[in-house]
């Protein structure tokens, strides 16, 4: 069955993909032989004036290569010799007689945006399901079919290495800005926009010429030294930000900075050429199955029962996550109320929801006007007035049971029999809370990380009661919010900070044992975490990770045994950045080590062994999870941990990079550290013998 049809109306060829088994269309090898046989039927009739290309997909024009094949690439020569004949398809494009046209009624991501570059014009309609980008560096590779030549030559040379290294996705406005497209249109006026514009353009291939740029930029852009200053400032950008992880961005510059202004045959053979280059190292494969995991967690059922709509939210508690939680559902046009015992604490939850909008409109993602409406939106209160008319209500007060268990009794008698109550606490039991409801089955867990608006993981706690209905609502509104949820087992920790806190446990270990704090963030980072463990306890509040520490001691007792560094780090009030001194000082926008941190220092453990100790608990608690079902399977976890912790997405997610390590490995470093450090906290779990003794992976 074809994927691509082809007809002729008035002089003017239309193209229209159509993926006859699937919801998008990509370039597959199969799609790209088709419409090569297209193209040259094009060039063949003498009688046309122009071709247009568009999509019968709803939201969708070309979504870009198949991933599938791009993932089993290993071979240099072979992904060079692929790309090439891709490159060579729309050559034939850009070399056509008449004027090609890409109408972009969709996404034109990756090789759908590269398509687009070939055609001579480019008209996009308006509307939030069009994003136009080259995300290749995101999968660890670079664009392959001419996009490090067509796209600077469009945009410019210093805004095509921002655009291709960041993998950034422009909406129509931006694009247009960029010059990415060359006219707007309405959904449903775009074919008679695009005929008018063909029109009006005299069916002329003759572009008119760019509009002047700044003598900066012609210095930078169009000068060898200027090059080589907008070159080696993207490469220290990428460095400080990637730590050498990621060698594609690295490449992409190399290649883009090479090729703008040289000959296309040139151009796209050294395009080429990087391209199998980076698919031989592999560093694709573990972004590949991040993205898939991403892809896949949008849309998760979890579920399938039926979730309540969700008119009007309350917010229980204010103050920095309160306002935070209360901005996030204001921004989607959702009614807000936000109510405290005290003023002073609304006032910061409505400071708090007011500083991200007024970050969001000095960064111009949303007008003043836009910004003041959505804030409009959040009605602080000092009483239950109007909560009967709620659909939601998340609690999010102190973290203390026996409070969240006299406001969940309070919100029992004040809301709506059916409304939803979810709490957002991070480690305290969903079910214990829910016991203060004559109803427990529409209480459920909506942990939302900190900042809020940042973050992009929301945990979805099931209690032992939680009906169906209030997990699927809160699945739905976590989705409507931007956010991506996971379903976990109302347990001690949940999932995300029942591993974080080993992790950071174990660091703190190490402190103890004298190695230096500084040493034991910097094997971190170089492993590929976003932060040191001990940045991160200051980001947190020290005071907010010990509590949550005993709760898991607690629960699990020796195996998470709290590390006493971080009782006396609370005991002298040094609570992280929040209090200004932590293990670092945080002051003036800078951050220096604490000289004064109650710890040990002088000994040297190399970085590869501070690195497996905390890395081994981690992947040893997730074992224990995965045994006592409180997610289901690897990939939850990974999603959570990348999503969660900032866990190194070239890694591929914890048990990925478990996978990679070796199940057998995993367990002799766990059964060594028993011996040398901690029975208790490295006693390796009965999944992770019995994986080693069957020959098992957590992904086979």
């Amino acid at each position: 069955m074809s994927d691509i049809r082809y007809s002729v109306e008035n002089g003017v060829a239309h193209v229209v993909f159509d993926a006859a088994e699937s919801k998008v269309n990509v370039l597959s090898a199969a799609v790209m032989s088709e419409l090569q046989g297209i193209v040259g039927r094009v060039a063949a009739d003498a009688s046309l004036k122009a071709v247009l290309f568009r999509s019968a997909k709803p939201k969708i024009f070309i979504a870009g290569a198949d991933i599938r094949e791009i993932e089993n690439l290993s071979d240099a020569a072979t992904a060079a010799a692929k790309a090439g004949a891709g490159q060579q398809i729309l050559n034939q494009i850009e070399d056509l007689r008449i004027p090609s046209v890409a109408l972009i009624s969709g996404v034109a991501l990756g090789g759908g945006l590269e398509f687009a570059l070939a055609c001579t014009w480019r008209i996009a309609c308006f509307g939030d399901s069009v994003r136009i980008g080259l995300p290749e560096t995101k999968l660890g590779i670079i664009p392959g079919f001419g996009g490090t030549w067509r796209l600077p030559a469009r945009t410019g040379l210093q805004k095509g290495i921002e655009l291709i290294v960041q993998g950034r996705t422009l909406e129509p406005a931006a694009a247009y800005k960029a010059g990415l497209v060359d006219a707007l249109a309405p959904e449903n006026l775009l074919l008679e926009t695009t005929l008018d514009f063909l029109k009006k353009m005299e069916f002329s291939k003759n572009r008119p010429p760019r509009s002047a740029r700044n003598l900066m930029q012609k210095l930078l852009e169009n000068t060898a030294p200027g090059r080589r200053i907008l070159a080696k400032a993207a490469q220290k950008s990428i460095l400080e930000a990637t730590r050498g992880h990621y060698p594609a961005p690295l490449k992409a510059v190399d290649v883009i900075v090479a090729n703008y202004g040289a000959p296309r045959a040139e151009a796209l053979k050294r395009e080429t050429q990087a391209f199998g280059e980076l698919v031989a190292k592999g560093g694709h494969k573990p972004l590949i199955h991040v993205f898939y995991l991403m892809e896949r967690y949008k849309k998760e059922a979890w579920t399938a029962e039926k979730p309540a709509p969700v008119a009007a939210c309350g917010i229980l508690g204010s103050g920095v996550m309160g306002g935070g939680i209360a901005q996030l559902v204001s921004a989607e046009g959702i009614p807000a109320r936000m109510k405290d015992v005290k003023t002073d604490a609304l006032l910061l939850g409505l400071r708090s929801a007011k500083a991200v909008y007024s970050g969001a409109v000095k960064k111009r993602r949303m007008s003043r006007a836009e910004a003041d409406t959505r804030m409009g939106l959040i009605q602080p209160t000092l009483d239950y007035s109007g909560f009967r008319n709620l659909d939601l209500v998340i609690e999010a007060v102190v973290e203390d049971i026996g409070v969240k268990k006299k406001v969940f009794a309070e919100l029992d008698g004040v809301t709506a029999p059916e409304a939803i109550l979810a709490s957002n606490t991070s480690s305290l039991p969903v079910t214990e809370m829910a016991a203060a409801v004559k109803d427990p089955s529409r209480v459920v867990g909506m942990h939302f990380f900190n900042p809020v608006h940042k973050m992009p993981l929301v945990e979805v706690i099931r209690g032992a009661r939680t009906g169906e209905r209030a997990v699927a609502t809160i699945v739905q509104f976590s989705r409507r919010l931007k956010k991506t949820p996971i379903v976990v087992k109302d347990s001690a920790g949940f999932l995300v900070n029942r591993l974080l806190m080993p992790y950071l446990n174990e660091a703190g270990y190490l402190a103890e044992e004298g190695v230096p704090i500084e040493a034991i963030d910097r094997a971190l980072l170089d492993f590929g975490m976003p932060m040191g463990a001990f940045i991160l306890m200051d980001e947190i509040g020290i005071d907010v990770g010990t509590k949550v520490a005993h709760v898991l001691e607690a629960a699990f007792g020796e195996r998470m045994k709290t590390c006493g560094l971080l009782d006396r780090m609370k005991e002298k009030g040094w609570l992280g950045k929040k209090s200004g001194k932590g293990f670092y000082v945080h002051a003036g926008g800078k951050m220096t080590l604490n000289a004064e941190t109650p710890a040990k220092s002088g000994i040297t453990v190399p970085a590869d062994e501070i690195v497996s100790r905390c890395i081994s608990v981690m992947v040893n608690e997730a074992a224990h999870c995965l045994s006592e079902q409180v997610t289901r399977e690897a990939a939850d976890v990974d999603i959570g941990m990348i999503l969660g912790t900032g866990f190194p997405p070239f890694r591929g997610g914890l048990l990925k990079h478990a996978d990679a390590w070796g199940i057998a490995k995993i367990v002799e470093t766990l059964k060594r550290y028993a011996e040398s450090v901690s029975p208790a906290r490295f006693a390796p779990s009965p999944l992770l013998l019995d994986m080693q003794k069957n020959g098992r992976n957590f992904y086979t």
